[in-house]
Order: C-alpha cells, then structure tokens, then sequence
C-alpha cells in the first residue's frame, strides 16, 4: 500500500470491493490500491467464511474487472454521484 490508510478509509475500501458495480480501477482511482493489494486488504480484515464468500462472487465478475466489462462502459461513477474534487470522490455523509 502506498500510503496508511484511516479505519474510515478501510470501511470505505471494504463496502466498494463488495459493491457488484464498483470495479477495481475505481477503488485504484480514489485510494490507490490496485486490485493485487484490494483482496490482500479484504483478507487481512474479513473473517475467512467472509473472505472466501466475497473471492468467490467477484472471481471473474465482469463489472468489477475493466477488462472484462462490454465496450462502451467507460464510467465507474454514478450518474447520481457528486463531481469528483480534490482527487477524491466525494460520497454520501452519513
């Protein structure tokens, strides 16, 4: 990992990589973890049953893999989500 991350900024990383339609670039994008380094993450902070579960459904998933998706999807970011600032996504306050 480049940088340490926050416990929010793990939280943050966790619910994208289970999210079906946030693919590893986006995750890459915001954080700077590419995908070798996202399901290292998961391993280090999930249960095992929950890490073998969350492997299992995103192994060759096409929407979490750039290259596997259709061409013409280009996005990762919502048509509702706010406008990218200061190189972070800016998100939902909860």
């Amino acid at each position: 990992m480049q940088e340490e991350l926050t416990d929010r900024d793990i939280d943050r990383v966790i619910e994208m990589a289970w999210e079906d339609r946030t693919p590893f670039a986006a995750i890459e994008f915001q954080f700077g973890l590419t995908e070798a380094e996202v399901i290292k993450l998961m391993k280090r902070e999930l249960k095992l049953n929950s890490w073998k579960r969350w492997r299992a459904r995103v192994q060759g998933r096409a929407t979490k893999h750039r290259s596997l998706r259709t061409t013409g999807v280009e996005r990762f970011k919502s048509k509702a989500q706010k406008q990218i600032t200061y190189n972070k996504i800016s998100k939902k306050k909860y």
